[in-house]
């Protein structure tokens, strides 16, 4: 009997956190803009930590490190993640901020602590219901380099100087206003420009 009632009340409970989560969406609406709440940030780590196989959580970096090899991974990042994390990882960019959830800051101990396994598997396949995808290719014992080499420069991210954050810059991938206003300049600067004024820039 005592049983039944506990059942009933783990019921009740559910339908009652679902009316209220119902009830917060109408009334809130589910806006992408929003910050998540703690509550919500600390379910989604342990379920993204969950997700994670042991094997992988274990994997050790198999690309040693050197000047040179962060020097590629700077400018695969730069080219490839910063659009969302940004140069400097911190997440703080157009298209980050209006991803939900946010991008973490990987200069962050939430990205920082976890192992060189769980980054790796994180770039490499990606994460299920948020803007990360999954990069590199799909070949079953076969490392993914770039995206190991990407672990080193993610452990680098706390350490990373203004010089290398403006290295980075050129990098960056270029919008179709931003690439339309270099060609502009570069006929202006060649004399082709028929307008005889110099290009307006994009702001």
């Amino acid at each position: 009997m005592r049983l039944r009632g506990f059942v009933i009340l783990i019921l009740l409970l559910l339908v009652g956190t679902g009316l209220g989560l119902a009830f917060y969406v109408r009334s809130h609406g589910f806006s992408a803009r929003a910050e998540p709440s703690r509550a919500e940030a600390f379910v989604a780590r342990r379920v993204r930590t969950f997700a994670i196989p042991g094997d992988a959580r274990n994997a050790s970096n198999p690309v040693r490190s050197s000047l040179e090899l962060l020097s590629e991974a700077m400018e695969h990042f730069a080219d490839h993640c910063a659009t969302c994390h940004g140069n400097d990882g911190s997440g703080q960019t157009l298209y980050g901020k209006g991803l939900y959830p946010k991008p973490p800051d990987m200069r962050q101990s939430e990205t920082q602590n976890l192992t060189d396994g769980e980054i790796y598997w994180i770039i490499h396949n990606g994460i299920r219901f948020t803007g990360m995808p999954a990069f590199g290719e799909d070949k079953p014992g076969v490392p993914d380099e770039d995206s190991w080499k990407l672990v080193h420069f993610i452990r680098h991210l706390p350490k990373i100087t203004e010089e290398e954050l403006q290295t980075m810059k050129q990098w960056n991938p270029k919008s179709p206003a931003d690439l339309e206003e270099e060609e502009q300049i570069q006929k202006f600067l060649a004399g082709e420009d028929t307008s005889g004024e110099k290009p307006t820039h994009h702001h």
